[in-house]
């Protein structure tokens, strides 16, 4: 391997400190100095690229993000922030017009969020509008959160669900006013139709991941902790990690990839663990792919009114969200895989959630040193003494400060002015020196990491408002918000020591970025890119 010299640049080493160029050498940094410094090494194997005083940074790297489904997205219908129900309707008509060979066994799409919608009726799309689209083939179309699924009749139809069919644990379906079901599917009701229309085949995944690398290249991602296997988009573990593998040994899988694994039951945690290697195996000391934690949920989404709030939503003091995992299944869960020293992160929005998740992490390990590193994965709704609880134990907390773009808008009316005013507290967190990283929660959000550092640092969304920034008191520094995208979300990989910093013996995973993310005007930001990234020592993109 051919070594790989960047000179005249910007090069973020650590807070404070900047030097000028780098030396690659055998996929780790080998020298980082002054220009003249590191130049001396060069030989006759040496790729020398002028960065033109641009600003380089360690590879950024997402802690939660459902990698397969955002290739998904990319194939299906675009309805991501349609603004109504009718532009919905539109969209998937004319993508069954360009795409009749897909449409003909269903469609099936992810993005609409009824908070957004600002013409016609501001509400859940249910089976009669999904109708507009067909009668003769199922259309089943998630909300942006995944936790809610609205159902055309031709799905019901195929699935069999009647009024009678007995409703899930941790989720429900609801009845419309004419007593029958409305093609509206809450948490693990969702479960009971999304069978119905016909997935992606397994090669079908190879071009569908190829696709979203390109996209988190082009953006400065060189690693992606990724939770699919096991979950919606891949629930055949065998054959998930088989392709993923298979990908490795055919040079197709450029950026770095942690899985976050879900298991049907503690049960199916153990035969897995009893049965395979994927946490014993060798991965090497420079691995692409490395398995990660095991993924639960505890409840749902806040704007699908299903977040677990202790007093309930303000609009309706009854509904206080739905289950998703029982306490027994978590504590279940975090036994057996911290006793063979495996994470578990656990997806909880409302502060009983977040609350009670946290009881479980700390009776498993009651020092406070919480050595496996279990996580709070997006851990939004908090009060102080939860704040307090984060701090004292050693949690980990994967938060996506790109939620606040939407969620602004949603908490105080939701939650009450008092519990949003200690939420979202990632700022905080930080300072009190709780190992914070991010992410994106993608295809919920765009995996662009732009995006969501813009809104870490202005607390504003991306259009601008408000103009003093959301609670503004939680934005943190530039530099505070790339370690949280860099160092940080490394020590969710127990690779704190080798990786998220462009430190000489550390891995060589770095972006070239388009503008100065430490200087740059705030709105400028939401439009860097990468000009050049590199993953262990290999240019994977350049523009």
């Amino acid at each position: 391997m051919s070594k790989l010299l960047l000179h005249n640049a910007k090069v973020y080493v650590d807070k404070g400190i900047y030097e000028e160029a780098v030396l690659i050498d055998g996929g780790r940094i080998a020298k980082v100095g002054k220009n003249d410094e590191v130049l001396a090494f060069v030989c006759d194997d040496t790729q020398v690229i002028d960065c033109a005083g641009k600003t380089l940074i360690p590879g950024l790297n997402d802690t939660h993000l459902h990698f397969f489904q955002f290739g998904e997205t990319l194939n299906q219908a675009p309805i991501e922030g349609v603004k109504s129900i009718d532009e919905m309707v539109e969209i998937c008509l004319k993508f069954a017009e360009e795409h009749p060979e897909t449409a003909a066994n269903g469609i099936h799409a992810l993005g609409w969020n009824q908070d957004l919608f600002t013409s016609g009726e501001k509400r859940i799309p249910d089976r009669h509008d999904l109708d507009r689209i067909s009668t003769e083939y199922p259309v089943m179309l998630e909300r942006i959160c995944g936790h809610i699924n609205s159902c055309n009749t031709k799905m019901l139809e195929i699935a069999g669900i009647t009024a009678d069919t007995p409703q899930p644990e941790g989720g429900e379906f609801e009845i419309g006013d004419d007593g029958i079901p409305n093609g509206i599917f809450k948490e693990s009701a969702t479960k009971m139709v999304d069978y119905v229309i016909p997935g992606f085949e397994t090669e079908d995944y190879r071009r569908l991941i190829q696709d979203a690398q390109k996209y988190a290249l082009a953006h400065g991602l060189t690693t992606v902790q990724s939770n699919d296997i096991g979950s919606t988009s891949f629930e055949n573990l065998d054959e998930g990690f088989a392709l993923i593998k298979d990908m490795l040994a055919k040079d197709e899988l450029k950026i770095r990839y942690t899985s976050q694994t879900c298991f049907k039951t503690a049960d199916d945690l153990k035969n897995f663990i009893e049965k395979s290697d994927l946490w014993t195996a060798d991965y090497g000391e420079d691995p692409l792919f490395q398995p990660g934690s095991v993924k639960m949920f505890r409840d749902g989404s806040l704007g699908g009114r299903t977040a677990l709030l202790k007093n309930g939503y303000v609009p309706d003091r009854d509904n206080h969200g739905l289950e998703w995992h029982s306490m027994e299944q978590v504590r279940d869960y975090v036994k057996l895989a911290n006793e063979r020293g495996i994470p578990v992160v656990v997806h909880v929005i409302g502060d009983e959630a977040v609350d009670s998740v946290m009881q479980a992490f700390i009776e498993a390990d009651p020092t406070g040193t919480n050595p496996c590193r279990n996580a709070l994965i997006h851990c939004q709704i908090t009060d102080n003494e939860i704040l307090d609880r984060i701090v004292e134990h050693n949690i980990y907390v994967y938060a996506q400060p790109i939620f606040i773009d939407y969620d602004m808008k949603i908490v105080e009316p939701l939650c009450g002015p008092e519990l949003a005013e200690t939420s979202y507290a990632f700022g905080t967190l930080l300072r009190r020196g709780v190992h914070l990283s991010y992410g994106t929660d993608c295809p919920v959000e765009s995996c662009n990491p732009f995006r969501n550092l813009y809104t870490a640092v202005t607390r504003k969304a991306v259009d601008g408002t408000p103009c003093g920034g959301w609670y503004a008191k939680e934005c943190v520094d530039r530099e505070t918000a790339i370690d949280a995208y860099t160092a940080e979300s490394a020590y969710a990989e127990f690779l704190e020591d080798r990786k998220g910093r462009i430190k000489e013996g550390y891995y060589a995973d770095l972006a070239l970025l388009s503008n100065d993310f430490f200087t740059c005007d705030e709105r400028e930001i939401l439009d860097i890119t990468s000009d050049l990234t590199i993953v262990r020592g290999r240019i994977v993109h350049q523009k």
